[in-house]
């Protein structure tokens, strides 16, 4: 392969900057996103908790609600707690279906959960929030998935919505504005035995 000259680099590089200037320039909408993170492979949360951060890093007011999680501390609460008048932190789960084993109170705890989403999304002063693992109580069929949408459908136009959880229905899919899918291709939990770690899983 040939090798090119740093002249023949800048050249090229510039036009590339051209164009993406061009494109950058045509993007004019600013809406609230309908964010989706669903798949099997690990990072759904922790992608939608480093939107979090950056949105308290530009002065914005979040809520986040976990379905699910709740049983024990993690990294981020510790985080969150140093911006009490930035974000709302509310881990509204007991565990997985497996540990509960109680099918009305797991209904009983999304509903709950999903009074706080609704609360927060309805307030203007949240301009973004987090309703972490909500793709998991939908495939239990533990909230109705027609209620969710509709809120969604209806949020301020200016809120960011991020919903993540593995399975994401499909409604939910076509009425993101972003979804990304996260792909398991190695993990050490299934290949090594390595335990959940604290600053990794939690």
């Amino acid at each position: 392969m040939k090798e090119r000259t740093a002249e023949q680099h800048a050249e090229k590089m510039k036009k590339k900057q051209a164009a993406h200037d061009r494109i950058v320039a045509s993007k004019t909408i600013e809406k609230g996103l309908l964010i989706v993170n669903t798949g099997k492979g690990k990072g759904k949360t922790t992608a939608a908790l480093g939107m979090v951060v950056r949105a308290i890093g530009h002065g914005k007011k979040v809520g986040v609600v976990q379905f699910v999680k709740g049983a024990m501390t993690t990294g981020e609460k510790v985080v969150f707690d140093a911006f009490p008048d930035q974000i709302e932190f509310k881990p509204m789960g007991e565990g997985f279906t497996w540990n509960t084993q109680d099918r009305a109170r797991d209904m009983a705890m999304a509903r709950s959960a999903w009074d706080e989403v609704k609360r927060m999304i309805a307030d203007p002063s949240y301009e973004m929030v987090l309703a972490d693992e909500l793709n998991i109580v939908l495939r239990y069929d533990y909230l109705p998935l027609d209620e969710v949408l509709e809120v969604l459908a209806a949020r301020p136009a200016m809120t960011h919505v991020l919903v993540t959880g593995r399975n994401a229905p499909d409604a939910m899919i076509e009425a993101a504005d972003l979804v990304t899918e996260m792909t398991l291709i190695k993990h050490p939990f299934r290949e090594q035995g390595v335990k959940a770690q604290a600053g990794i899983e939690f």
